[in-house]
C-alpha cells in the first residue's frame, strides 16, 4: 500500500469515529458529553481549541488556495454558526452573532463557489 493510500484509508477511518461522535451528540447530547468525558466547566477552554482549530483550517485553506476546498470549509462553518443560532433562538437566548457569523461565512462559501465555477467556465 502507498503513502498516499494509507494516508485515504485513515482519513477514512476518520470519518467514522467522527460520525460516530456525531451520531452520539445528536442521539443524546448528555449522554455523549458523559461517554467522550468532556466536563461542562471545562467547555470554555474546549471551544478556545476549536476555534484555534478551525483558524488554522482557515489559513490553511486561504494559503493553499483552492477555491473548492475554501467554498466546503467555509460552507461548514456557516452550517455551524446556523446550527448554534438555531439552538439559542429556540431557547430564547441571544443568537444575532451566531447568525451573521454564518452568513458571513456562507459569503466566503458562495463567492469562492462562484469563482471556481466562473474559472472552469471561463
Amino acid at each position: 500500500m502507498s503513502l498516499a493510500a494509507l494516508a485515504i484509508t485513515l482519513s477514512a477511518l476518520g470519518i467514522l469515529v467522527t460520525g460516530y461522535l456525531a451520531a452520539i451528540f445528536v442521539a443524546n447530547p448528555a449522554a455523549a458529553m458523559r461517554k467522550v468525558h468532556h466536563l461542562p466547566e471545562f467547555l470554555p477552554q474546549v471551544m478556545a481549541d476549536r476555534y484555534v482549530a478551525n483558524l488554522v483550517l482557515a489559513v490553511a485553506a486561504t494559503l493553499y488556495g483552492d477555491l473548492s476546498v475554501i467554498a466546503v470549509l467555509f460552507a461548514v462553518f456557516a452550517f455551524m454558526a446556523f446550527a448554534d443560532a438555531a439552538i439559542y433562538a429556540r431557547a430564547s437566548k441571544p443568537y444575532m452573532p451566531h447568525f451573521i457569523a454564518g452568513i458571513g461565512a456562507g459569503i466566503v462559501a458562495a463567492v469562492a463557489l462562484a469563482a471556481r465555477f466562473a474559472g472552469a467556465a471561463g
